[in-house]
Formats: C-alpha cells, structure tokens, sequence
C-alpha cells in the first residue's frame, strides 16, 4: 500500500480549497491597490498617517508602499499567516487522523514499519506545502504583474515556504506527544497566533528585538528581507534546526505511542 499516494488523495479537495483561498486573497489585495493607486491619496501618507499598532499589524516598515513590491509586502504578511495555518494544521492532522477516524488498524495491520508511515506522511504533508507554495507564486506573479521583480518574490516565498515546513512539523510533533489527538491543531494553531502576535509587540517596543530569536515570524518578514541582504544566515540556521529537532521528535514518540482504539 502506497501510504504517500494515500495522503494525498485524502487531501486532495482540502488542498484545492486552500490554494483556491489563497489566489483570491491576491486578487483582493490586488483590486485594492488598483483602486488606492487611481485614487491620487498617497499611500505612503496613508500608512504614516495610521496609528503605530496598525502599522505594525500590517507590517510596514522602510518601504516604499506606492509601488507594488512595496504594497505586495503588506499582504505578504497575511499570506504567510495563512501559509503557516495551512502547514500547522497539514502536519497536526496528517499524524493524528488515523486514531481520530478510527482507520489505525487498517494502516499498521499492513506489512510496513511505523516509521515508514510517519516518512510517508511527512513527505506527502510537504508535497502539499511546495504545491500551495507553487500556486501562491504564480498566482502573485500573474495577477500583480511583477515580472521585474520576480527574484524578490521568489526570496519572500522560500521564507514562507521554511515556515511553513517550521509550522508542519510543530503541527505534527504536538500530534506525535499529545495523548488526545484532536487538541493538537488547536494547539499548534494558537502558538502559531501567539508568535504571530508577539511579531507585532516587538515591532511596536524596540526593548523587545532579543525576541525575535523565539518568533518564527520575525525570521523572514518582508520589510527586512527586501531591504537588507535577503536571508539573515542566524534565522535560516534557527529554523533549519527546529524542523530537524521537531522530526526527530515526531518519529520517536510516534513509534512509542500506545495508539487509542
């Protein structure tokens, strides 16, 4: 039995569903940059006009919000929050979807090691990452029209795609060490809003910037990747080491789960 296959035709509508999502997020985005841009008000006296929170929430930094880089950094910030859901919630239920639906004995009854199963399911939760990944940059590069710009956006979404691998296996690590398997998402979905929003309260105190180290958010934002040298060596090598880290813990508590019937 191909367990991969398996994963992703269980999937296959949810992946749909959320790609469909994101594309229309950025047409959204989109429109209303059109409509701001033809409106002759400034979007740069726009943003300075907002209270600082707001403009912490929305991300803005040093960029030049008029032009369409710029403004693309602001919804990045909410497509990568709905990246990193999707990846949380791909890793959580991917693991525990098997005592949750009642379908364990079918898959451990077979001829196959549980550490195969955790490999195939991890590989097959990534597929589903580079595939969202892979439509939310096309779909950026189409609708916004930013050929001239496409080494930036490619640079923004291999920072999103590393959260959410971060994010799929935080999902899957809290499903593999947590006994009751449906309060896994909703754990791995609230510590993903919890560094979400403490990127925000760092962004407003500069006292709080030694936390960025903690705050996955803060690893790839795009108002310091597009004004500095890109990819800060120290975060990718933070990140890189937590998805080791979380991997190694999936697999081992895993194989010593006493499964619930």
């Amino acid at each position: 039995m191909n367990v991969f296959l398996r994963e992703l035709k269980a999937y296959r509508k949810s992946l749909i569903i959320w790609s469909v999502g994101i594309v229309m997020l950025i047409l959204m985005g989109k429109t209303k940059y059109s409509s701001l841009s033809t409106s002759g008000q400034s979007l740069n006296e726009l943003i300075e006009s907002m209270p600082k929170a707001l403009q912490a929430l929305m991300g803005t930094g040093t960029l030049d919000v008029s032009t369409l880089i710029g403004y693309f950094s602001i919804l990045y910030v909410y497509l990568l929050l709905m990246a990193t859901i999707h990846g949380a919630m791909m890793g959580s239920s991917i693991i525990a979807k098997e005592e949750r639906d009642k379908t364990f004995e079918f898959l451990f009854v077979k001829p196959i090691t549980r550490t195969k199963v955790i490999s195939m399911k991890l590989t097959a939760g990534i597929f589903n990452l580079v595939v969202f990944n892979v439509v939310t940059t096309v779909a950026t590069i189409l609708i916004f029209e930013m050929h001239n710009e496409i080494a930036d956006i490619f640079m923004l979404m291999g920072g999103m795609f590393i959260l959410q691998v971060l994010f799929l296996m935080i999902g899957s690590a809290l499903a593999s060490i947590i006994r009751n398997t449906r309060s896994a998402a909703p754990i791995a979905t609230g510590i993903l809003l919890l560094t979400f929003i403490l990127s925000i309260v760092i962004d407003l105190s500069e006292k709080l910037e030694n936390l960025s180290y903690i705050v996955p958010f803060k690893y790839f934002a795009a108002k310091d990747m597009l004004t500095g040298d890109g990819f800060e060596a120290v975060f990718v090598i933070i990140s890189l080491s937590l998805i080791a880290i979380l991997t190694i813990v999936t697999f081992v508590f895993y194989k010593k789960r006493d499964l619930n019937v």
